[in-house]
């Protein structure tokens, strides 16, 4: 009789707080008919107080999910670990087939051409080509971004991004605005894109072709 005394207290005292009845059965693991008999008589929390807790409650699951996506990221980039450079080697023949530009039968044009916005795919990049030993001196680096953007900052940062001066890059190539169109893709951090050619690439380009070609032939299933 005692424990269910201090239940009903307790209940009370939630309920007194701004508790819902799930808030409550879920304290103190009674049934909700007994929490709405010694309630009764108190009035319902207001509904601001039910909405800022609604809001605290999805402030802890959304902390909860971002933690356990951190800790899945963090535990999928340690099971990749370091890379050999026959796994860059890999990799870069991969990200230049899915991103980079490709030959056609009707327009021969035999060039190594890639452009993306992601700095982590530019610097990855950037660091493959080396490894063919494809230096510098080769690269042909260019920013293509929106004309209303900050073409200047976004010139020093893929500058930085690609470990070179800001002179080393070529004029940058500029989208005319459409005063029509809504963009999302504003503010302080949008740079646009980096565009890296590479001269006297013709036979780096058939290269590549062909080690695409080997990989996808190595890869598909083998007869028994």
């Amino acid at each position: 009789m005692r424990a269910k005394t201090e239940q009903q207290a307790a209940a009370r005292r939630l309920r007194g707080e701004g508790r819902t009845y799930d808030e409550i059965q879920a304290a103190l693991g009674v049934s909700k008919s007994s929490i709405s008999l010694w309630v009764r008589d108190m009035p319902k929390p207001p509904r601001r107080a039910r909405a800022y807790r609604g809001k605290e409650r999805l402030a802890a699951a959304m902390a909860r999910r971002e933690e356990h996506r951190a800790r899945t990221k963090a535990t999928a980039r340690a099971e990749v670990g370091p890379l050999s450079e026959r796994d860059l080697f890999v990799l870069g023949v991969a990200l230049y087939w899915a991103e980079g530009g490709k030959d056609k039968e009707y327009d021969r044009r035999e060039r190594v051409r890639f452009i993306n916005s992601d700095p982590q795919v530019i610097q990855l990049y950037l660091r493959w080509l080396r490894l063919l030993g494809v230096e510098q001196d080769r690269w042909r680096l260019r920013v293509a971004i929106h004309e209303s953007a900050d073409v200047t900052s976004a010139e020093r940062y893929w500058a930085q991004i690609a470990g070179v001066p800001t002179d080393f890059l070529q004029r940058a190539t500029l989208k005319r605005h459409n005063p029509t169109t809504t963009r999302k893709n504003i503010g302080v951090n949008h740079h646009g894109c980096l565009s890296v050619n590479v001269l006297g690439c013709a036979d780096l380009y058939r290269r590549i072709e062909g080690w695409w070609s080997g990989m996808v032939v190595d890869a598909e299933p083998r007869t028994p």
